[in-house]
């Protein structure tokens, strides 16, 4: 089926090479199988000199377009595409002054490409990767613009859908007394995947999603004494890194400057850590309390950390299924959720870790059964 994709830039590694270059080359990204898609329009917003765009329309045919419109109707007053995924990751945009989050175009790339669809009266499913946008406000209105225009509208990362080791699926319904993610790297282009880790398990508990009442963030000897007051779980931390090669000690001490536990209250009850564990971890993982089992379940998320980066193909895989079948893989609200709490998290973090009320977040769903790379298996 024929696609669209509308990216900040197109050069080797960045997110638009390794999801949208397992289209055009297969999930090895060696002409191997690939997706059942075919791109035909590309827009770039920008062109590093290590653009790889012009070579491969070149050699695989597509149209490099010069606005998104272009890009999704081929110069046309109809739609030429059955999907398109927007890519707003990777190139030289500005950071807001006081929080640092990285203003990534993708709410402009949603209003252009639902401009489009009301241009010519037609609407086609759209994938937006990561997170919806560095702005609650511009999340919620994407959410909303989809709504009220009937697209259907998926978003997120491969962290969901990537390998499990152990291969751990939460039971639907089960009864979450607690539960952790750790994280590593930056506060808001990594911790957004290990919120992600956390709410891709957490979101299958009884009764659904039902939002996230407040957030604070933890920093410095701030982490261990709320350790010693007992909000945070040590058990489930511990269970988390077990998980991983190397099975990283729990010692906080080892913890860097740069550690950030990110303290999350759902409207529900269920309290929530996501660890970003600097010099302790440098992998995603989970963990969780369930009523009724004495031993913490746990997983690690496994990325494959070379090319093809094998990880984003399960993503793909995802974004191929909306496509044809013209329904979300998975629900968007879970992005929306995600996004409102990275944003508040960041807020937190240059206000040096206050509580804050996040009424806004009351987002609930249902989620999705959705597999992941090694899922019964």
């Amino acid at each position: 089926m024929p696609v669209a994709a509308v990216v900040t830039e197109y050069r080797q590694n960045c997110h638009a090479d390794v999801i949208v270059g397992k289209i055009l080359e297969g999930f090895d990204q060696k002409g191997g199988p690939g997706p059942a898609l075919k791109l035909v329009g590309l827009y770039t917003d920008q062109v590093p000199k290590a653009d790889l765009s012009r070579g491969l329309a070149e050699k695989h045919g597509f149209r490099i377009a010069q606005t998104i419109d272009e890009a999704l109707t081929l110069g046309t007053d109809r739609l030429q595409v059955a999907g398109v995924l927007s890519i707003g990751e990777h190139g030289d945009y500005p950071f807001t002054p006081e929080t640092k989050q990285h203003m990534y175009p993708r709410r402009r790339f949603f209003d252009a490409i639902a401009e489009t669809f009301r241009r010519v009266g037609q609407v086609v499913p759209v994938f937006n990767d990561k997170h919806l946008s560095y702005r609650w406000s511009d999340a919620k209105h994407m959410v909303d613009l989809a709504t009220k225009m009937k697209i259907p509208f998926m978003a997120g990362s491969s962290v969901p859908v990537t390998w499990r080791r152990p291969a751990l699926a939460l039971p639907l319904g089960c009864e979450i007394e607690g539960a952790c993610a750790i994280g590593y790297g930056g506060y808001e282009a990594y911790g957004f995947h290990a919120i992600e880790a956390l709410q891709c398990m957490v979101e299958r508990r009884s009764g659904g999603e039902t939002g996230i009442a407040a957030i604070r963030v933890l920093q410095g000897d701030e982490i261990q004494q709320a350790r010693d007051r007992g909000e945070w779980s040590e058990e489930l931390f511990a269970a988390a890194l077990r998980t991983m090669p190397g099975t990283p000690a729990p010692d906080l001490k080892r913890l860097g400057k740069t550690a950030a536990f990110y303290q999350l209250e759902y409207r529900d009850g269920l309290k929530a850590t996501v660890a970003m564990a600097n010099g302790i971890a440098a992998r995603f993982g989970f963990a969780a309390r369930l009523r009724g089992q004495r031993e913490p379940v746990a997983t690690w998320f496994e990325l494959q950390e070379e090319r093809p980066y094998g990880h984003f193909g399960h993503l793909t895989r995802a974004i191929d299924h909306m496509i044809h079948t013209g329904q979300p893989t998975y629900p968007v609200e879970r992005t929306l959720l995600t996004t409102g709490v990275l944003d508040a998290v960041m807020h937190s973090l240059a206000d040096n870790g206050k509580r804050r009320e996040t009424p806004e977040l009351d987002v609930r769903y249902q989620p999705a059964d959705w597999t992941f790379a090694n899922r019964e298996g």
